[in-house]
């Protein structure tokens, strides 16, 4: 009888230690799409502001500066007054690409902090089998599809407001995608860094943010700026963002090398911000 149960033990034991093994292999190589979904599930706590913020942004700013705002210029400078574009159809692509920097700065920043420090699920994650370059992963997938959300949101009010004359201007949405993107790698690569909190997230905000959307070609084309203030637009994702997606929301003209430039220049950007987040992950939860 003894040996029997030794027998059943060692067998529910066995058992125990494959099903074990064989969850370890599976979070090996879904954990990027765990961790995703344990954002989604956190998102989900703030899903009414995100929605809000989704469907707000759009209405108020594409009436305010685009109906509003556009009406003045318009008045003074006829329907072509911009890019031979009216001003809300030379506006409306860069708030679109404007819309995903604001969800990079909110979903890059502080959220990555929280893992890190005030509420360290990063270092519960990797005491898993996720990886760091997993955590990281799963972060910008969830942002990704939370991003792509509010720009397809904003589109559909660029769309209700009539600033799309193109059949492609769809791929300004996409264009809007990678330049939240490339900015916000950067961002999270930053926070990543960061032991405590002391203001340069605040910093972030006011002294990149803010001059980014002034100096980038946002409300009124770069090259009505000083020389020696266009370089700002130059390095900045938005400008590069913008542009690009004024190309395809109504047609800008634009060599198509320059076309190719926006896109690498943003590609990197998201890929140098990508692999220093990962690197300084791993390195920070495996001291």
């Amino acid at each position: 009888m003894s040996t029997l149960s030794d027998n059943t033990s060692d067998g529910i034991r066995s058992d125990t230690l494959a099903a074990a093994v064989a969850q370890a292999a599976r979070t090996r190589r879904y954990g990027s799409w765990y961790v995703a979904e344990h954002r989604f599930r956190v998102m989900r706590s703030y899903a009414q502001t995100v929605l809000f913020t989704a469907i707000g942004s759009p209405l108020v700013y594409l009436y305010a500066m685009g109906v509003g705002l556009a009406s003045l210029v318009d008045g003074n400078l006829g329907d072509d007054a911009v890019n031979v574009v009216s001003y809300l159809s030379f506006l409306a692509p860069a708030l679109l690409a404007s819309s995903a920097i604001a969800v990079a700065s909110e979903e890059f920043t502080y959220p990555i902090m929280l893992g890190f420090k005030w509420n360290p699920t990063f270092f519960g994650m990797n005491a898993s089998s996720i990886q760091p370059g997993q955590i990281i992963n799963g972060i910008v997938i969830s942002v990704a599809a939370r991003m792509l959300l509010t720009c397809a949101i904003f589109f559909v009010f660029m769309l209700v407001f009539g600033a799309v004359p193109r059949p492609l201007g769809f791929v300004a949405v996409l264009v809007a995608l990678l330049t939240g993107l490339a900015f916000g790698a950067l961002v999270m690569a930053y926070t990543a860094t960061l032991k405590d909190d002391t203001g340069q997230l605040a910093m972030v905000q006011r002294f990149v943010i803010l001059p980014m959307t002034l100096f980038s070609g946002t409300f009124f084309p770069l090259d009505v700026l000083p020389p020696y203030l266009q370089w700002i637009g130059w390095i900045s994702p938005l400008w590069h963002g913008t542009e690009l997606s004024r190309v395809f929301a109504y047609g800008m003209p634009e060599p198509i090398w320059l076309s190719l430039v926006h896109v690498l220049y943003l590609a990197a950007l998201l890929a140098v911000g990508w692999i220093c987040a990962r690197r300084l992950t791993a390195d920070r939860l495996n001291k």
